[in-house]
């Protein structure tokens, strides 16, 4: 299979379910539906990571002065705990930036190695992938073999 753009048809306005999405044939891979899903997907989750950080900035701008050293130990470190969880959602919203990107660049759903398809299902599961499901396999076992 290879990389195709294809327009988008008339009435398209609908954004299907995952059942419909994995139900479509091979042959329509990518297309314009399946780009409004994805598109749909990852502008969710964007909203939800931007709101998550929004509420983090809150919740740390209420500190409490407590007088209890252990009192006090165990507020850092929940504060240290919700810092590291935004890091990660920070880094996962740049990739969903750069995914929303790729989609309206008609990139998306293509492994970036080897230029095949990444998979419907890997999708779903993961929609930021950029490497298809055996390409993400060798890179990791290079990782593991040979380090960063």
């Amino acid at each position: 299979m290879t990389k195709t753009n294809k327009s988008t048809p008339a009435g398209t306005d609908h954004v299907l379910t995952e059942e419909e999405i994995l139900k479509m044939d091979e042959k329509d891979y990518m297309n314009p539906a399946q780009m409004a899903f994805f598109k749909a997907k990852l502008q969710t989750l964007e909203k939800e990571l931007l709101k998550n950080a929004g509420e983090t900035t809150e919740h740390l701008r209420e500190t409490v002065l407590v007088p209890d050293p252990a009192d006090r130990a165990t507020i850092e470190e929940e504060h240290a705990l919700e810092l590291r969880t935004r890091d990660r959602e920070r880094k996962l919203l740049k990739k969903v930036q750069q995914s929303i990107a790729a989609i309206d660049a008609n990139d998306y759903g293509w492994c970036e190695e080897t230029g095949e398809p990444i998979g419907i299902p890997r999708l779903i599961a993961r929609p930021t992938a950029t490497l298809s499901l055996e390409a993400q396999q060798r890179r990791e076992l290079k990782q593991k073999l040979y380090g960063d």
